[in-house]
């Protein structure tokens, strides 16, 4: 590309203001603090992109599988291996990701659009681990009262 196309696609594209989230850093935070934090991340990211469509199926989508996982955890018996879940549902993030927001995230990225920080996916990553840690804790309760 010379620079005088180099020029003109700078002035006719719009540098992005928004901030999203990276596809490595929600495959990261996905593994590491659960499903949540995917549904967040990609959620977010399809604000940005305006699909808000593909918001509310992403929301639903995270709430089924919130839902399966923990139904599953008291289903399996306790020697099951662990490690399992945030290998399956780092998968389906990662599919997500490629499948519907893969082309916007570099589009985002090649025409000078940002990225949230490590920090803040830490953060996000807290933040859903308690989440889900309270679901967990209310399904023992609840569960212990019948």
């Amino acid at each position: 590309m010379t620079s005088e196309e180099n020029v003109e696609k700078s002035v006719f594209e719009e540098i992005p203001t928004e901030k999203i989230y990276s596809e490595k850093a929600i495959r990261i935070a996905t593994f590491f603090a659960g499903p949540l934090v995917a549904g967040y991340c990609i959620a977010e990211n399809f604000k940005v992109f305006n699909d808000k469509e593909k918001v509310q199926k992403t929301w639903l989508i995270t709430a089924i599988t919130s839902f399966f996982i923990i139904c599953l955890v008291f289903l399996l018996p306790e020697n099951f291996p662990s490690i399992i879940f945030p290998i399956i549902y780092s998968f389906i993030a990662s599919y997500f990701l490629k499948t519907y927001q893969e082309k916007n995230i570099q589009n985002h990225m090649s025409n000078g659009g940002e990225t949230y920080s490590g920090w803040r996916m830490t953060l996000i990553g807290i933040v859903s681990l308690l989440t889900f840690l309270a679901i967990i804790v209310g399904v023992l309760l609840v569960g212990d009262s019948l």
